[in-house]
C-alpha cells in the first residue's frame, strides 16, 4: 500500500512540475495552443515557435534525462553492490565526454553533426564501461574499483585539456559551453531519435529486472539460482552505457542524479525489489532535474546558473549523507 502511495504522490508531483515547466514564464497559454503547436504548426505564430522550439524540447529532455542517469546509477549501484557508484563516479560520462570532446575539437566535418556526437558518446561510454568491467574482475574492493573509475575520469579531463590547446576558438568555446550541461540543446527534430533510443533503453529494464533482484544477493547466490552472470553482465553495462552516452550526448555532463536518486529511493521504497525501484527512480529522476531547471529558469533574469551547479548543489549533500550514514 506504502509502495502504491508513493508511486501516486510522484507520478502527481511529476505531472505538477511538467506544467509549471512548460507554462513558465509571461506568455499566456493554453492546451489549444499547446496541441497546435505540435500537431499544426504555424511559424508566423511567436507563441507556437517559443513552445515547439524552447519550451516543449525543453521539458521533454529535463524527464528523459532525468529518469535516464536515475537509471543508469540504479543500475551500477545494484551490479557493484555498492551505494556510491554511479555513472559519473565510475568514469562512464567521462567516456562519453571524450569522445564527444573527439568529435566536437577535431574540426572534422562528418563528425560535427548532432547525430554524430550522440554515437560518438555512446561509444565512450560503452568502452569506459568495459574498461570498469574489466578492473572489476582484478580489484576485489568496491572502494578501489571507486578510485579508479576517478582515475579514468581525472585521465579523460587531461587528454581533453591537451587535445584543447590546439583547437580553434570556437570550436573550444562551443566544448566548454555543452561541459557545463543544459537542457536547452535539443531542437524539436532531434527529439525523436533521444526518445527511440530512450524507449530501447527502457524496454530492455524488463528482462533485467529478475537478474537484478538476484545480484543484490551477491553474485555467487545468484549464480546457484541459475543467473547467467557473463550474460547479465553485459547486458547491464550495455544498457547502463546506453542511458548515460545518450544523455551526455544531447545534454552534456549531469553531475550527482545517477549517484543521488537511486539511493533517495532505496529509503523512500524501503525494497530491494527492482520493479519499484526502477520505476521509482525514474519518477524521481525526472522530477529533480525538473526542479533543478526550474531554479535556473527563475534565477535567470537575474544570474545565469549552469545546470551542473544545481545539480551539484543538490546531490552533493546527499552524498554526504550516504557516506555518513555507513559509519
Amino acid at each position: 500500500m506504502r509502495r502504491s502511495y508513493l508511486f501516486a504522490l510522484l507520478s502527481g508531483l511529476l505531472i505538477l512540475l511538467l506544467l509549471l515547466h512548460l507554462f513558465n514564464g509571461s506568455w499566456d497559454w493554453d492546451f489549444k495552443t499547446l496541441l497546435k503547436s505540435l500537431t499544426d504548426f504555424d511559424i508566423s505564430n511567436t507563441q507556437e515557435v517559443i513552445f515547439r522550439e524552447i519550451r516543449f524540447p525543453r521539458t521533454v529532455t529535463a524527464i528523459l534525462a532525468g529518469a535516464g542517469l536515475s537509471i543508469a546509477g540504479l543500475l551500477m549501484q545494484t551490479y557493484f553492490n555498492n551505494s556510491l557508484a554511479g555513472p559519473s563516479v565510475l568514469g562512464i560520462s567521462s567516456g562519453s565526454s571524450l569522445f564527444v570532446a573527439l568529435a566536437v575539437l577535431s574540426g572534422w566535418e562528418l563528425l560535427n553533426t548532432a547525430h554524430s556526437l550522440v554515437f560518438a558518446a555512446l561509444i565512450g561510454a560503452f568502452l569506459f564501461s568495459l574498461l570498469i568491467l574489466f578492473f572489476s574482475a582484478f580489484v576485489r574492493s568496491a572502494i578501489s574499483l571507486l578510485l579508479i573509475g576517478m582515475m579514468l575520469g581525472s585521465f579523460t579531463s587531461a587528454v581533453i585539456q591537451v587535445i584543447q590547446l590546439g583547437t580553434h576558438a570556437e570550436r573550444l568555446k562551443s566544448y566548454l559551453l555543452w561541459g557545463f550541461g543544459s537542457l536547452q540543446q535539443n531542437s524539436f527534430e532531434q527529439l525523436g531519435l533521444f526518445f527511440l533510443v530512450f524507449l530501447l533503453a527502457c524496454a530492455s529494464l524488463i528482462f533485467l529486472i529478475k537478474p537484478l533482484n538476484l545480484l543484490v544477493l551477491g553474485e555467487k547466490q545468484a549464480r546457484i539460482l541459475g543467473t547467467n552472470i557473463a550474460l547479465n553482465r553485459m547486458i547491464l553495462i550495455a544498457v547502463a552505457s546506453v542511458f548515460a552516452g545518450l544523455i551526455t550526448a544531447y545534454c552534456g555532463p549531469i553531475s550527482f542524479i545517477g549517484l543521488a536518486v537511486p539511493n533517495v529511493v532505496r529509503q523512500l521504497y524501503r525494497t530491494k525489489d527492482h520493479r519499484y525501484l526502477l520505476l521509482g527512480s525514474a519518477l524521481f529522476g525526472a522530477i529533480t532535474l525538473l526542479i533543478c531547471d526550474l531554479v535556473i529558469i527563475y534565477v535567470e533574469p537575474f544570474l545565469l546558473l549552469p545546470l551542473n551547479a544545481i545539480t551539484a548543489l543538490i546531490g552533493a549533500p546527499v552524498v554526504v549523507w550516504i557516506i555518513l550514514k555507513r559509519f
